[in-house]
């Protein structure tokens, strides 16, 4: 309970914004009222304006007006449970913890836009996973953008682990290659690569990312064994299209929602599961690698309605 109690508040303490914006603002709506078709119509524009997402909205609004009309849900108070409780249904029993091999190494591949905090991301990642005693080698396979091995080096220094880098301008399939093989030649347990911050748009590159996980493949059968997509939680119905086209081209596993602290949008984490159904796994709660949390429905909802 201790451990459930201090995951709760720390997503508390991430949700801030979101909190203080879209439930404060939804409770003062409706405290004291009873429910009717113009009430319905407002809670509706405040889950658009949450980045719940235009499927999930009618979801959730179809039930509410059923529940209406059947007469079972008549003050505005109780749509605040009925919203928690149909969040939490949303996601059925779905595994979010990272896809590993069981030899070594496994091999995460990292996805995502310039700007959504990848590499932050990823000294996230690797400080949960050393924190559980597993040994991790980086692979800098971002060599377009200027400082990007540099940005890695720093955090590597941090963490204490080892990243392996190539020639700045250089073939990223070729960094790939070389820290495959560094790892298996340290015998290492996870390889983290990061590759370059892609467009969606940008066919080009999106074609390296292919080239990447055939090289990896090759290398390392069965790898990578999971690929992670950063998506920045501040950038809100974006972020649905950068999932959409990244899974079509790198065949994502799971979802890394970084900067959901600096949102007072939360609501995407809904609209990213109706989209998509690619689990979000981690989500990002702040500057620090410390500031990361396996994601968890209920946990996640009932932070996010804390009073």
């Amino acid at each position: 309970m201790a451990i459930f109690r201090k995951a709760i508040d720390k997503l508390k303490k991430g949700l801030g914004k979101t909190r203080a914006t879209f439930v404060s603002s939804l409770r003062s709506v409706l405290s004291g009222k009873q429910l009717n078709d113009e009430l319905i119509k407002e809670i509706e524009k405040r889950l658009i304006q949450s980045d719940v997402g235009v499927a999930a909205t009618k979801i959730l609004i179809d039930g509410i007006k059923a529940d209406y009309k059947a007469g079972t849900l008549t003050k505005g108070e109780d749509v605040i449970e009925y919203l928690k409780r149909e969040l939490k249904a949303m996601w059925p029993a779905q595994d979010r913890t990272l896809n590993l091999s069981d030899t070594k190494p496994s091999v995460i591949l990292m996805t995502g836009v310039n700007g959504v905090g990848k590499t932050t991301s990823i000294s996230k990642l690797c400080q949960q996973l050393t924190t559980e005693g597993n040994t991790v080698l980086l692979g800098a396979c971002d060599t377009f953008r200027a400082g990007a091995v540099r940005q890695l080096e720093i955090w590597g220094e941090r963490l204490g682990v080892e990243v392996v880098k190539g020639q700045q301008g250089g073939d990223p399939a070729a960094v790939a290659f070389d820290a495959c093989a560094a790892a298996k030649a340290r015998d290492v347990d996870i390889l983290i690569l990061d590759t370059a911050g892609r467009l969606h748009t940008q066919a080009g590159l999106m074609d390296q990312l292919s080239k990447i996980r055939r090289v990896i493949d090759k290398n390392i059968p069965g790898a990578p064994h999971e690929t992670l997509l950063v998506l920045d939680a501040t950038s809100g119905q974006n972020a649905l299209r950068q999932a959409e086209e990244f899974n079509a081209a790198a065949g994502v596993t799971g979802i890394f929602l970084s900067k959901l602290d600096g949102t007072a949008r939360g609501g995407i984490v809904v609209a990213i599961k109706e989209a998509t159904n690619i689990p979000v796994k981690f989500i990002g709660l702040g500057e620090t690698p410390e500031d990361v949390e396996p994601f968890d429905p209920e946990q996640f909802v009932e932070a996010m309605f804390a009073e």
